[in-house]
């Protein structure tokens, strides 16, 4: 994940505060539940990227040889894998 949990938390917290300040929603329940929310929605996200880079990792370790053996660069091949995946699974990072 590429940012810390306090960093997504006070985005959390600015967002929410945001949305109930300029009139663009009405809590029915306390803010810092609904603050809870936006963080665990954020870092859920942010975790949809990290598993993907993890699979990635994965697929190209199974065929390092094949790498190896054309001379491809390692960097140019995972991005290609990653935006296969992503195209295929309709992943939006």
């Amino acid at each position: 994940m590429r940012l810390r949990k306090k960093m997504i938390d006070h985005v959390a917290k600015t967002v929410g505060q945001s949305l109930v300040d300029k009139g663009l929603l009405e809590l029915d329940v306390p803010t810092e539940t609904f603050v809870a929310e936006i963080s665990r929605v954020i870092t859920a996200d942010l975790l949809v990227e990290d598993r993907l880079n993890d699979e990635v990792k994965e697929i190209l370790r199974t065929h390092m040889q094949e790498l190896d053996r054309g001379n491809i660069d390692y960097s140019r091949m995972f991005a290609m894998v990653k935006r296969k995946l992503v195209q295929e699974r309709g992943l939006i990072l």
